[in-house]
């Protein structure tokens, strides 16, 4: 009797692979980085708290051994600080690792692309296809034609009996225009970012990090600057991030629009937003003369008039303002709606859970604008 072989496919439960110790306790302090603004010893002291409730570690692997791992695989290094006393500083692979952390947390489903290029709704020169057919156009790349609609093509113009290909029977698959984009991360570091015993910086510095590496990685050939503001508005740099911590300051966000704008103004690309993460009312101005004119109370409408004229003053520039107001206060909701208005352009109200997704939302779909 023959034996018979049967073949096929088993389908079995996906199991995923188990982290180390190592991988576990990075992931759990690469966060506690973030809420400590990159204070080492702070983050160590949380993570051994953490450890003594949790058992993250094993007899055979503590978190003095997770620290010389974390130095052999240069996630830090040991540094002498000018008064002579030993300390530890965040590598660049570390810093880069938050970022990583934060994208994934936030936005995990995101992959990286090949070009990095954003996707409009015109037609033109690009690498997707549009799934549409349209007239050979000259300067049109060869690889676009469409060798089975041209010879269809061709048939219908000339005949079956007399065949012949002319250019007018050239068809080409539509194709997506590729743009740039420009943006400009406004970020408020005014004293109620934790007021209250709420933490607003941290989800707000994740999404920075996040939408760093998202353009970084996948859209190359975008240009992300980020600014802060408080009683005045400066840029930070990319791995400067998570460092960040809020300030005694008031909230000048005509300062940080100021900045925003002039920023926007040296770019070549046709694609320019502005998104502006706050939790407070605008109460701060620096005149003319170098001194600051604050109010604290209420919606001060000289602050406010401010505000407003430099969301109309974006608008005549085509730099559309997207407002994510992480407080649920009528009154400012008011304000923003205003100034959106005045500007004609988003607003989310939203809060600390849905930040980072909402504003990756927005930035996927205002990269697919139509460009004018």
């Amino acid at each position: 009797m023959k034996e018979h072989i049967v073949r096929g496919f088993r389908f079995e439960t996906y199991k995923a692979p188990e982290l180390s110790v190592f991988d576990r306790l990075l992931e759990i302090f690469t966060d506690l980085l973030t809420h400590t603004s990159g204070d080492f010893d702070e983050a160590i002291d949380w993570l051994r708290m953490l450890d003594e409730e949790y058992q993250l570690t094993t007899p055979e692997y503590t978190i003095d051994d997770f620290i010389e791992d974390l130095k052999k695989k240069g996630y830090i290094r040991e540094e002498v600080d000018p008064n002579g006393r030993n300390g530890i500083r965040l590598s660049a692979k570390m810093e880069q690792n938050i970022r990583k952390q934060a994208l994934n947390q936030i936005f995990g489903n995101l992959g990286k692309s090949g070009n990095g290029n954003h996707k409009t709704n015109k037609s033109g020169t690009g690498e997707d296809t549009t799934g549409e057919f349209r007239n050979y156009n000259f300067g049109d790349s060869v690889e676009k034609i469409s060798i089975t609609e041209s010879l269809k093509n061709a048939q219908i113009n000339n005949g079956i009996g007399d065949f012949h290909l002319t250019e007018n029977d050239l068809i080409v698959e539509d194709s997506i225009h590729q743009s740039q984009m420009s943006t400009v991360l406004m970020i408020d570091i005014s004293h109620s970012m934790i007021l209250y015993g709420e933490d607003r910086i941290t989800p707000a510095k994740k999404v920075a990090m996040a939408l760093a590496e998202l353009i970084t990685t996948r859209y190359p050939k975008d240009t992300l600057d980020i600014i802060v503001f408080g009683n005045d508005a400066w840029p930070v740099k990319i791995q400067d991030l998570p460092y960040l911590q809020v300030g005694p300051y008031h909230t000048n966000t005509v300062a940080g629009l100021q900045l925003a704008m002039d920023i926007l103004r040296r770019k070549r690309n046709t694609n320019k937003q502005i998104f502006m993460i706050t939790d407070g009312k605008p109460s701060c101005i620096r005149q003319a003369d170098g001194t600051y004119y604050m109010n604290s109370y209420g919606l001060d409408e000289y602050v406010v008039q401010k505000c407003y004229n430099m969301a109309s003053q974006a608008r005549r520039l085509h730099i559309p303002i997207t407002t994510f107001m992480i407080a649920q206060d009528p009154y400012l909701q008011r304000f923003v709606s205003e100034f959106t208005e005045a500007n004609q352009g988003k607003a989310f109200y939203t809060g600390l859970n849905g930040l980072g997704h909402m504003i990756f939302e927005d930035y996927e779909t205002n990269r697919k604008k139509r460009i004018r």
